[in-house]
């Protein structure tokens, strides 16, 4: 079979299960399910993935790794000017949709009901956190390593706080207000 095809099916089955997460929570995720909205057969689903609990852990890792690129540098812009971008990225318009921001809520709702979903969870809330904290000590380096991961801990907080208002019904000036505040965290003078 052609990687390159075999790979895409693998991404739509995936991209699937994330959809009907975000639509119906766990109850609505099953291998057929999965396998009907990825419009694939349900034996794919299965060579993919053992059961349904792998294919879950999959779909964390997946939003693990789009985090990430949340707070990947960007070695072409300043520190600051990447600090800046980052904060930003999280509201952008992929983000703000209610499908992404139930997904998330469906996963942090996973993450207090399954011990293996919530270490997966935290795994990968720290690897947020510490590329959060990269960017602030890459633009504030007068920073201790202490003091840039507890700004990145306050800014997820307002993150965080965005997110949820931000299903309740975007209120644009909410949300710059919101960015400007974990501005504001990022680039505070050291105490």
């Amino acid at each position: 079979m052609n990687p390159d095809k075999q790979l895409d099916r693998q991404s739509r089955i995936l991209q699937a299960a994330l959809d009907l997460l975000s639509r119906h929570g766990i109850s609505g995720v099953n291998m057929r399910a999965v396998a009907r909205e990825a419009g694939v057969a349900l034996g794919l689903v299965n060579y993919y993935y053992e059961d349904k609990s792998t294919l879950i852990r999959a779909a964390l890792r997946r939003v693990d790794e789009d985090d990430l690129m949340l707070v990947a540098p960007d070695p072409a812009s300043p520190p600051d000017e990447q600090l800046r971008k980052a904060l930003h990225r999280v509201a952008g318009p992929d983000i703000l949709t209610t499908q992404y921001l139930s997904l998330r809520l469906h996963l942090w709702a996973l993450a207090q009901a399954d011990e293996d979903f919530a270490l997966i969870n935290a795994a990968a809330f720290d690897r947020y956190l510490e590329g959060l904290a990269t960017l602030i000590g890459n633009a504030r380096p007068e920073l201790s390593r202490e003091e840039c991961r507890e700004r990145a801990a306050d800014i997820v907080v307002v993150q965080n706080g965005m997110w949820l208002t931000a299903l309740l019904g975007i209120d644009k000036a909410f949300i710059q207000r919101s960015i400007a505040r974990t501005e504001q965290i990022a680039f505070a003078s050291a105490q």
